[in-house]
């Protein structure tokens, strides 16, 4: 969760401020945090390691193309519906690299692309007009080499050069009265913008054909750029499998999600194997480039990040606002930019967020500010959560009934909205209270201890297993699924002394 200066909780139509619940929503409306920035592509492939010297800065070549115009003007959305950009001298080399050697093979070489890391564990990759590509660092982690991620980013600078965005940017224009209802709903200006941008991100997903299309330029454009062809059948796979994996959790936003707009079919991996065969017999053609992308993505930041805190299990962790919480058991949650939001048993819901405190005045008149939808005014108290002063009120609104806890600490009031379908009194007082008593301000000591999770490179020693690796795997309770999945492992697959092989640890 990014700490954010203003929210507004209430009912909201959008699809995409929606806590899916097993088939059912409860409302809610995000904020954002707007972060910008400039990036520069290189002018010139190298075989090496070595950037060009050279540079072409994007913002100048770009500045006569209207088709530049229209990401640009999106380009910030974008990126703070993803946390910001994600910087990192060697990450951003490789990704240039990558770029640089599918631009000379391109169908329009001299077309400028703005390529931006998202600083997101979401695994997603799109385009907007003029070149503007995004690629998440979850998408990074997930590959296994550079010819999976040159396999992603050629089909999107296909997008590009096949004008597909174009094509989409008239479908957003016929959706011009949906934005205008949002943006009418959402009070906060901040509020509107993210819920365009993630209207807009939903407006991503291209046609059948024009992905399709992509599918069949990207490959080509692999092989040529002497990257294996094969690869975008292998990711597609891998994107699948990752997506099997990611299963269980049904309260990720899918707006977010490579998968919502490129879905991956049977017929695309067949596909793309069949224009790979023009290069040659899988295994014998191409380079996978597995060494230096591993250099490339060693020590990148994995999961959540140090300005939106960390989910441990059932603890959420913000050493930066040096608090801490505990979810009910059976509760997953999900840290999303917006909010941190957790689901449970029997459709209980839970939203935490926060605002600043800069009026001072008593909580319960907060409470009573005009935020929360259908608040019953008669329940609101004024309590204290391990000595800090708060306040709580019951709300109903539609289906649901609501628990509203605020609490105060230092400049800031921390919000806790718990949702439970109507008649589930029990399971509301039980989520609610487990989410009061666990509150609590962490120590110095405590807060400077917490590290982010990060993608680490090892080689493997003789004698070391699947089994005795993936055992050293940090943040999830299926160390050795998820071990698989990110090396490209296939069950029962074995390793030999000297590969190496990616791990998630501080």
């Amino acid at each position: 969760m990014t700490e954010f200066t203003s929210t507004m909780l209430g009912r909201a139509p959008d699809r995409a401020h929606r806590i899916a619940l097993r088939g059912r929503a409860l409302p809610v409306i995000a904020a954002a945090l707007f972060l910008s920035g400039c990036e520069s592509l290189l002018d010139t492939y190298e075989p090496t390691v070595a950037p060009s010297t050279r540079p072409q800065i994007v913002d100048e070549v770009q500045k006569d193309d209207p088709r530049a115009e229209m990401g640009a003007r999106e380009h910030p959305r974008i990126v703070a519906s993803y946390g910001g950009e994600y910087r990192d001298v060697k990450t951003e080399q490789l990704v240039a690299r990558i770029t640089g050697a599918l631009t000379l093979v391109s169908e329009n070489p001299r077309q400028s692309y703005r390529i931006t890391i998202l600083n997101s564990p979401a695994i997603n990759a799109f385009a907007l007009p003029g070149g503007y590509v995004y690629v998440t660092r979850g998408l990074l982690a997930l590959a296994t080499d550079a010819s999976e991620v040159a396999a992603v980013l050629s089909h999107e600078m296909a997008h590009v050069t096949a004008n597909h965005g174009i094509e989409r940017q008239q479908q957003e224009e016929r959706a011009v009265i949906e934005t205008r209802v949002v943006s009418e709903i959402l009070s906060s200006t901040i509020d509107g913008k993210q819920a365009i941008a993630r209207q807009k991100l939903r407006l991503a997903a291209f046609s059948r054909n024009q992905e399709l299309q992509a599918d069949v330029i990207g490959v080509r454009m692999l092989g040529e750029a002497g990257y294996d062809p094969y690869a975008a059948a292998r990711f597609l796979d891998a994107m699948g499998a990752y997506s099997r994996f990611n299963a269980i959790n049904n309260d990720s936003d899918p707006g977010l999600d490579f998968l919502s707009s490129h879905p991956t079919t049977p017929q695309r991996v067949e596909l793309a194997r069949r224009h790979a065969r023009a290069f040659g017999m899988e295994g014998t053609v191409g380079d996978k480039g597995t060494d230096y992308f591993l250099d490339g993505i060693d020590g990148m930041l994995y999961g959540d990040s140090p300005q939106e805190g960390y989910v441990r299990g059932q603890t959420f962790l913000h050493g930066n606002l040096a608090i801490r919480f505990q979810v009910p058991p059976g509760f997953r949650i999900d840290n999303k930019a917006e909010a941190v939001m957790a689901t449970g048993p029997n459709d209980v819901a839970v939203r935490f967020d926060l605002v600043d405190d800069s009026r001072k005045g008593s909580l319960t008149d907060y409470i009573s500010s005009g935020w929360v939808t259908g608040l019953k005014p008669e329940t609101i108290r004024a309590v204290t959560v391990n000595g800090m002063e708060a306040a709580t009120a019951r709300a109903s609104a539609d289906r649901w009934d609501f628990d509203v806890t605020v609490v105060r600490n230092g400049q800031k009031i921390y919000r806790f909205l718990t949702a439970v379908p109507i008649g589930h009194e029990a399971d509301l007082v039980a989520a609610a209270s487990k989410l009061r008593g666990t509150f609590r301000r962490m120590s110095p000591g405590e807060a400077a201890s917490l590290k982010p999770l990060r993608i680490r490179v090892v080689a493997v020693k003789a004698g070391e297993t699947v089994q005795t690796l993936s055992a050293r795997m940090l943040g999830t309770d299926r160390k050795a699924e998820l071990f698989r999945l990110i090396n490209g492992l296939p069950i029962g697959a074995t390793l030999t002394p000297g590969q190496r092989v990616k791990i998630v640890a501080e």
